[in-house]
C-alpha cells in the first residue's frame, strides 16, 4: 500500500510539470495524508491575438522563473475542474498565478464556462446562484495564494472579493496598475494608466486629444502628445499608448412602428439615450461621457437599434523605483503599494 501510494504521488507530480522539490509540509497537508505541496502553478488563461502578445510574453517569464505552466484552459471552470483533479491525486499548490486580460470596463477576458459570459461581479454571482460554475474543494487552496496577472482587477475590489469565495483560497491578489511582460527594459513591470475617449472614427488628432489629457491630469507630468503617437515602448520609463474600442447596444421593440422615436440626428439619439434609466444606468457604470461614443440608430420593422461605439486611449507610465534609481520598480506580489491583497 506505501508503494502504490508513492506512485500514485509520483505520476501526478510528473503529469502536472512540477520543477521544483516541494516544500514541507502545511497543516492541510498534515491533516490530508500524502499530499505533497507544490511551490506553484502558472494558468495562461488566453491566447493572443492580432500583434498582442502578451501571452506568450507571460509564459517566457514565468517559463524562465522555472514555473511549470499550463496552457489550454480559457475558462475559470477548466482551472477549478483542473485545481480539484490536482488535489484529488494528491497535489495542492502553494501559489496559483492566472495570467488574463482584463480592464475597468468589461471585466477578466476569462470566461465562466467555454462560450459563456466574461468574469465580473454580476456574471460570478449569477453562475454562483444558477449553479453554473465548479466548486472547488476548500481543503485544496484553504491555504493558497491565487495571483492574477490581469490589467487592473486590483482597482475592482468587488470583483476580487468574488474571485476569493470561488476559488475559497487563503488569499487573492491583483495589480491596480497594468501588468507587461516582455518589455524592452524589464521582462515583467507595471504602469500606471491614464484614460482619454473619442467617439469611434471621430478622433480631433493628437494634438486636441494631449490638451485633453492635459487638462484631466494638471498635476502629471508627462509629454502627452509624444505619448499618444508612440505605440511601444521607445526610451526608459518614457510614457507610451495604446487603444481599443468599447461598444454598446441595445434593442426596444414597440407594439407599434408610430409609437418609435423619431432620432434624426447624434444629438436626439443622446437626449433619448440619458432619459433611458436603462441606458443611462450602463453609461453610469462605464463612467464614459455619453458625448465620448459614436452614436447611431437603425429600425427592423417595431424594433430599434441603438448603438454606440468610444475608442479608449490609455496611456502607460512605467513605475519607477522611489529612491531615484534608473531602473523599474521590482515587481513583487507581497507589496501592498503595488498588489491589492485581500
Amino acid at each position: 500500500m506505501m508503494n502504490k501510494c508513492f506512485i500514485i504521488v509520483l505520476v501526478s507530480v510528473l503529469m502536472l510539470g512540477g520543477k521544483k522539490p516541494f516544500s514541507q509540509q502545511s497543516e492541510t497537508a498534515l491533516a490530508l495524508p500524502n499530499i505533497s505541496i507544490q511551490e506553484s502553478i502558472v494558468f495562461i488563461a488566453g491566447f493572443d491575438e492580432s500583434d498582442n502578445t502578451y501571452y506568450s510574453n507571460a509564459k517566457q517569464y514565468f517559463q524562465k522563473q522555472g514555473m511549470p505552466i499550463v496552457e489550454g484552459l480559457h475558462t475559470i471552470n477548466e482551472i477549478i475542474a483542473y485545481i480539484n483533479k490536482a488535489g484529488e491525486n494528491q497535489v495542492i499548490f502553494k501559489e496559483i498565478h492566472v495570467v488574463s486580460h482584463s480592464n475597468a470596463w468589461l471585466g477578466m477576458s476569462m470566461r465562466i464556462k467555454e462560450n459563456g459570459e466574461r468574469i465580473t461581479v454580476k456574471s460570478l454571482e449569477h453562475a454562483v446562484k444558477e449553479y453554473n460554475i465548479e466548486s472547488i474543494c476548500k481543503e485544496y487552496t484553504g491555504n493558497t495564494k491565487i495571483i492574477f496577472h490581469s490589467c487592473g482587477l486590483g482597482e475592482n475590489k468587488a470583483l476580487l472579493t468574488e474571485l476569493k469565495d470561488v476559488f475559497k483560497a487563503d488569499q487573492v491578489s491583483a495589480s491596480p496598475y497594468f501588468n507587461v511582460f516582455g518589455g524592452k527594459y524589464a521582462e515583467h513591470y507595471l504602469a500606471k494608466p491614464y484614460y482619454g475617449y473619442y467617439p469611434t472614427a471621430e478622433s480631433k488628432g493628437p494634438a486636441f486629444l494631449s490638451q485633453e489629457f492635459r487638462e484631466n491630469y494638471p498635476n502629471v507630468h508627462i509629454d502627452w502628445l509624444t505619448a499618444l503617437t508612440t505605440r511601444q515602448e521607445s526610451s526608459f520609463g518614457e510614457a507610451y499608448s495604446f487603444k481599443f474600442n468599447i461598444p454598446v447596444e441595445w434593442e426596444f421593440t414597440f407594439d407599434n412602428s408610430n409609437d418609435m422615436p423619431k432620432l434624426a440626428d447624434k444629438e436626439a439619439i443622446m437626449d433619448w439615450v440619458s432619459e433611458s434609466p436603462e441606458m443611462a444606468e450602463v453609461l453610469f457604470a462605464l463612467q464614459i461621457p455619453i458625448e465620448k461614443f459614436r452614436w447611431r440608430s437603425s429600425v427592423n420593422g417595431n424594433t430599434l437599434i441603438i448603438k454606440g461605439k468610444t475608442t479608449v486611449l490609455c496611456v502607460l507610465a512605467p513605475i519607477l523605483q522611489s529612491n531615484g534609481a534608473n531602473e523599474y520598480q521590482n515587481v513583487s506580489v507581497e507589496d501592498r503599494s503595488l498588489y491589492q491583497i485581500l
